[in-house]
C-alpha cells in the first residue's frame, strides 16, 4: 500500500502519495505525462472524460487539458488545468484553472530507488464553498481522494508488477 497523508495549513489542505514501482525511470516518466493514460488511473465510477482535443503524447509546460469528471453521483463537473512546469524525467506541476477546487497545484515527481522508481504526489488544494467546503473536506473529500490513490496505486501495479 502507498503512503498517503494529508495535512492542513490554514485553509490549505495537502495530500501526500508515494508509490514504489519496480520499473525503469523512462518507463515511468513516459507512461506518467501521456495524458490518455490518465483515464486508465481514475476510478471507473468517476468517469472521467478527457474533452480537449490533442494530438501530444506527451505534456508541456503551457499545455492545457480540459475534463468532465463526476466527483460523486449525480454531480459532472468541467475541470480545466495548465501544465505550469515540466522537467523531464523529474517531475512536472499542474494546476486547476477552473473546476471543482477553489485551488489545486499537484506536484508529480519520480525518482530512482532500488532497481525501480519512487513516485511522489504532492496536491495542495482549497475545498470550493468556504466554511462548508472545510467541513466536507475531512468527510467527502479528503476520503474520495485516498480512494483515486488507492486505486491508482492498484492498478499501477497491475500494469507494471514485481
Amino acid at each position: 500500500m502507498s503512503n498517503i497523508t494529508f495535512t492542513n495549513s490554514s485553509g490549505i489542505y495537502q495530500l501526500k502519495a508515494e508509490q514504489y514501482l519496480p520499473i525503469s525511470k523512462i518507463e515511468a516518466w513516459d507512461f506518467l505525462v501521456n495524458p490518455k493514460n490518465l483515464p486508465v488511473i481514475t476510478p471507473p465510477h468517476m468517469n472521467f472524460e478527457i474533452t480537449s482535443p490533442y494530438t501530444e503524447e506527451k505534456i508541456y509546460a503551457g499545455q492545457i487539458i480540459t475534463y468532465k469528471v463526476s466527483p460523486f453521483k449525480g454531480f459532472r463537473s468541467n475541470w480545466v488545468t495548465e501544465i505550469t512546469e515540466v522537467v523531464n524525467g523529474e517531475y512536472f506541476i499542474d494546476e486547476q484553472r477552473f473546476g471543482p477546487y477553489a485551488m489545486w497545484h499537484h506536484e508529480h515527481m519520480i525518482t530512482e530507488k532500488d532497481n525501480g522508481v519512487n513516485m511522489v504526489d504532492i496536491i495542495s488544494y482549497k475545498p470550493p464553498f468556504g466554511f462548508i467546503g472545510a467541513l466536507m473536506e475531512p468527510i467527502v473529500i479528503r476520503k474520495q481522494l485516498k480512494q483515486i490513490f488507492e486505486f491508482r496505486e492498484k492498478k499501477l501495479n497491475e500494469l507494471f508488477p514485481a
